[in-house]
């Protein structure tokens, strides 16, 4: 049946269905300019004088022809002429006109401004926003092309308002398009703009975007004044079509201080300090969790035009500078020449970090697969690490173990080695403590191809790796050691709740087969300088002083418990000819090193002629007398002091740090001579990086183990002084304090042992009672 309309019908018809579309369309671009109120003026203008202060500070000021109008605009004495004025002049600037109803429904349709981007580089639009609900709430932007590239799983920089927003909505959105995620965006919201919209019925804000990509990109791109509040049908959202110009591609000259083609890091910013590229849409091998990037001589990277402070540097051993430059038209290469402080190789001393990981934590894109080891050589070659023991572990162990080959890596660059070997961490024994092992033959454990088969306690762990000739010792070792002093050695209990150096109570006791069948130490070192130094050193203090002679080696545990960088934590080995990896970690278990922040040195440490390392560790005495203890020292502060870092608060990373060795406001640290764990003798030292020449006169009366120490920044290992032929009395206090651990680790790693080694279990604590109970009982000291 057809309906016959009358023209009063028609009428009716327009205004009920048409009308309110056009009165939509009226507060789009295309409309007639929103009309204000005499209230209205003052504050808006107010908003429109720091809008423009914000667009001079963000470096995009209005043209001069848009800025001589809205001069003339604010001077208009005529209240409806002068808005519109103001308006005509900002409009041809909005990307995006945004209204909000009396329900704070939330439209945006498509401005005039012309939707232009450049590559790797930010550019800012103004959002016209009419108010007409009044809110005061903030407003938010998001898009699906701006999700981050990392997966949720993982770290990266902090989260953005679309992953927040899509996340809130349940919607984690896929990973696999990468092509998609082009776009990054955030709305300018601090002063003096202000973090909030102001309420009045026309405001204008600032969009800032950033692209990836260069060329034709589309973009999905909404609104909201809190979750909700988009209107129905999509209207909240403008599909806008960009064209993303290109960057300047520039290519980085980069040499060391000998004038050798190198690799460094750099943090590039613009005057906002925005970091370059976005973090945001990093991919391997740049990570979205890091401010920096590295490049090697002849790379390159890409910029738009404008002026940029880069800061660059080659890990700890070097001096970080700041360059400034500006990218236009003529800008083809950058160079830069990194400046050393100290070169320990120089030396025979070679850096290496014991404990990086290329998957879990803070990794992505997949942090269960994680990255290559071309990825992490480069950060190891940026951060002049000349040793990197990269280890697989459990989230990531059945897609990491395909890379480990029993040997260097073959992306390893001489003298940079990587080589992957396994930490025990998420399976297997890891309750009672993590291990690292080193120099392995054989990754898997046998009985099966992946990890969870593995023993559940630690000792079984070490056999295995032990008779393959592995070099092995707890990571992190002050987790599950915690104690509220900073004495040292101190005599609490600690609870042995955690993953660090908490079953080495029971293992240090024991012996295990090496590959000869002959008997060796079960643990070879403990990991320092990614945990508290007190909770590590305690431990290791009080097994020293009952005659146990584990050595220490330094690790960062990247990027789990530092994301920052790897080797914030590590060991330089003495070695006599060629770099090579095994005789480095043979250098760990000789103790042929010491530990440090790399912001200061313990070089050649020696108790009389007997070098640390060499022969055993030991200087025979035939009687009590007076030793000489030297090194070669340097440390390196920055001439004022950063209150940040000098703060003895656990909770405060980085637990060892060379800014907390400093004393007072001044520029120097002091170098103590530890015997059996107590200061004897303490020298100050101008921390200005030159290496001195120090000696200590030492009296020994007792057979006993010296150290040099920079706390909390760097310790070397012990050097064991026999007198008279006799070998150290076990400290009372030390064989109490350890017997009381062995109870108090059992009452806390008991519940995690499976069945079917429970017998083994108890075999292990009740060896390791029985080790200290004879301790005790020689004990002549306290």
């Amino acid at each position: 049946m057809k309906t016959r309309w009358s023209g009063t019908s028609k009428l009716a018809v327009f205004r009920k269905l048409c009308l309110p579309i056009l009165l939509w369309v009226g507060t789009s671009a295309l409309a007639d300019v929103v009309v204000l109120s005499e209230s209205d003026l003052q504050p808006f203008t107010a908003q429109i004088k720091r809008l423009t202060e914000a667009l001079e500070y963000l470096g995009s000021p209005l043209d001069a022809k848009t800025g001589a109008s809205l001069t003339e605009a604010l001077a208009e004495k005529n209240i409806k002429i002068g808005a519109e004025k103001i308006q005509r002049a900002l409009d041809a600037h909005c990307l995006f006109v945004v209204s909000i109803n009396p329900e704070m429904r939330v439209k945006v349709a498509s401005g005039q401004a012309k939707p232009e981007l450049v590559e790797q580089g930010w550019r800012q639009f103004l959002v016209k926003v009419i108010n007409e609900s009044g809110t005061t709430a903030p407003l938010r932007a998001v898009s699906p092309n701006a999700v981050s590239v990392y997966s949720d799983e993982g770290g990266g920089p902090k989260r953005s308002a679309s992953d927040q927003f899509y996340r809130e909505k349940g919607q984690n959105l896929p990973l696999a398009d990468n092509a998609q995620l082009w776009l990054e965006l955030q709305t300018y919201d601090t002063q003096p703009l202000g973090k909030s919209l102001s309420g009045l019925p026309l405001e204008y804000r600032i969009i800032q975007l950033y692209s990836r990509d260069v060329g034709r990109r589309e973009a999905k791109i909404s609104f909201n004044v809190g979750q909700g509040t988009q209107d129905i049908g999509s209207r909240n959202e403008a599909d806008t079509l960009f064209t993303c110009l290109p960057a300047r591609t520039i290519t980085l000259r980069v040499h060391d201080e000998n004038d050798q083609t190198t690799t460094a890091e750099f943090i590039i910013r613009d005057a906002q300090r925005r970091v370059y590229p976005s973090p945001a849409k990093r991919l391997a091998p740049d990570f979205p969790f890091h401010p920096q990037v590295y490049r090697a001589d002849g790379e390159t990277l890409k910029l738009p035009d404008g002026d940029y402070t880069m800061e660059f540097s080659r890990g700890p051993e070097s001096i970080a500078q700041t360059q400034k430059v500006t990218v236009n038209n003529d800008t083809r290469q950058l160079e830069f020449k990194v400046q050393r402080w100290i070169d320990p190789a120089h030396f025979g001393w070679w850096s290496g970090d014991h404990h990086i990981h290329a998957a879990g934590c803070a990794h992505y894109v997949k942090p269960t697969e994680g990255v290559l080891a071309s990825d992490m050589i480069r950060h190891c070659m940026g951060e002049d690490l000349k040793v990197g023991a990269n280890l697989t572990w459990g989230p990531c162990f059945d897609y990491q173990k395909q890379f480990f080959c029993g040997a260097v890596d073959k992306v390893s660059q001489y003298p940079y080695l990587l080589r992957y070997d396994i930490e025990v961490s998420g399976f297997g024994s890891h309750n009672s403590g993590h291990l690292c092992l080193l120099r392995l033959k054989e990754e898997i454990y046998p009985g099966g191809d992946s990890k969870d088969h593995w023993p559940t306690l630690c000792l079984n762990t070490l056999r295995w790796a032990k008779k393959q000739g592995s070099v092995c010792g707890p990571a992190h070792s002050g987790w599950g050691l915690a104690v509220k002093t900073t004495e040292l050695p101190n005599y609490i209990v600690p609870p042995f709740d955690g993953i660090g150096a908490n079953e080495y109570i029971v293992d240090v006791t024991h012996e295990l087969p090496g590959p000869d069948g002959k008997p060796l130490p079960a643990v070879d070192f403990l990991s320092m300088v990614d945990t508290p130094y007190v909770w590590e050193l305690n431990m290791w203090y009080q097994t020293l002083n009952v005659g146990y002679r584990t050595r220490i080696s330094g690790e960062t545990d990247f990027p789990c418990i530092y994301g920052e960088k790897v080797g914030l934590g590590r060991s330089y080995v003495k070695l006599d000819g060629k770099l090579d990896y095994d005789q480095w970690c043979e250098g760990v278990r000789n103790g042929r090193n010491y530990v440090s922040d790399g912001k200061s040195h313990l070089i050649d440490f020696k108790v009389n002629d007997q070098a640390v390392g060499e022969h055993g560790s030991e200087l025979n005495l035939s009687q009590p007398g007076t030793v000489k203890v030297t090194a070669k020292v340097a440390a390196r502060l920055n001439e004022e002091p950063n209150p940040a870092l000098q703060s003895l608060d656990y909770s405060k990373q980085p637990y060892w740090n060379i800014e907390r060795a400093r004393i007072g406001e001044t520029r120097e640290v002091p170098v103590e001579v530890i015997v059996n764990g107590y200061p004897i003798a303490k020298r100050n030292i101008v921390a200005d990086g030159k290496l001195q020449d120090l000696s200590f006169d030492v009296k020994i009366d007792r057979s006993s183990w010296v150290a040099m120490r920079i706390l909390p920044s760097s310790h070397t290992n012990p050097i064991w002084v026999r007198v008279g032929g006799e070998a150290m009395s076990p400290s009372r206090r030390s064989a109490e304090w350890c017997l009381k651990g062995v109870d108090q680790c059992w009452s806390q790693k008991k519940r995690f042992i499976k069945a079917n080694e429970i017998a083994d279990a108890e075999a292990a604590y009740d060896h390791a009672r029985k080790a200290y109970q004879k301790l005790l009982k020689e004990a002549q000291l306290e």
